[in-house]
């Protein structure tokens, strides 16, 4: 044989190897784009987590379970299968959240039983309204909610039970509270996620020199800038859960959802502030 047969077919070869190569390779691609997908989609998942962690669960709780009488449940069956139908949404529920979390919400849809978090009921949270948060985590969110669809619970959309609400009469006597109830209550209303975990909110706990919530309330009241009602340190914990929005703090904007005063009662309200005196 030739040298020039002798490369000919070397180079037959070589093209039928490369051949098999790219059909093999080809074979697996659909499998390959497959798992990126899902691996894309635990990675949205994932980071939607953390949004939701860091700015929704005061609002709608922290396993998307709504705060009765504040926000509605969004890991939940009637959210999935109705919600779309009750809007008058025609698009996907995707983008249904997107458009929702992106441009906020004017007026609640259901005042009666969810006034929102004040006005407008809940914030735009996109940067192109004067949010927060990229398209790209606004996704992320959108995908994180989803997530719940396929084991969302039917959940119940009525007031709490235990005793009407306490309103917003910062005067009235309450009862005596129970610091380890108004604790757990701290975490399951969301209050924690603000002002323990995160500094979305004043701290709670003594920093920056200054001491915890339970004797910080009292010198707020004695400040210059302090515009609302309260007479003692007691008073100022009781306008700050039900009239959030009577003074801000300064360095924050008003973030505190209002609503406490139709959803919390006035047990649950003595408990929370039992609890924040103990936080010297």
């Amino acid at each position: 044989m030739s040298r020039i047969n002798v490369e000919i077919f070397i180079g037959i070869i070589i093209v039928l190897l490369a051949s098999g190569m790219i059909l093999v390779y080809g074979m697996n691609e659909q499998a390959r784009m497959e798992e990126y997908k899902v691996s894309q989609a635990a990675s949205a998942i994932e980071a939607g987590a953390a949004i939701f962690d860091n700015n929704c669960k005061g609002c709608h709780g922290i396993q998307g379970e709504g705060i009765p009488g504040l926000c509605p449940p969004l890991n939940d069956k009637y959210f999935f299968t109705s919600r779309l139908k009750e809007v008058g949404w025609t698009g996907t529920m995707e983008d249904y959240i997107v458009s929702t979390v992106a441009g906020g919400r004017l007026i609640s849809t259901r005042p009666e039983q969810f006034p929102g978090g004040g006005k407008p009921a809940m914030p735009s949270w996109s940067e192109r309204f004067g949010g927060p948060l990229r398209d790209d985590q606004i996704r992320d969110l959108a995908a994180f909610i989803m997530n719940w669809e396929s084991t969302a619970p039917e959940r119940e959309t009525v007031a709490p039970v235990g005793g009407p609400p306490v309103g917003s009469d910062i005067t009235q006597e309450l009862p005596e509270g129970d610091p380890a109830n108004g604790e757990a209550l701290a975490t399951s209303k969301g209050c924690a996620g603000c002002h323990v975990t995160t500094t979305n909110g004043p701290a709670w706990a003594a920093s920056a020199g200054q001491p915890g919530i339970g004797e910080r309330a009292a010198t707020r009241i004695t400040q210059d800038d302090y515009t609302g009602s309260a007479e003692d340190g007691d008073q100022y914990l009781f306008e700050s859960i039900v009239s959030p929005n009577a003074y801000v703090v300064p360095g924050f904007q008003i973030q505190m959802p209002a609503g406490f005063d139709k959803s919390l009662t006035a047990q649950e309200t003595a408990d929370l502030i039992a609890y924040m005196l103990t936080i010297k």
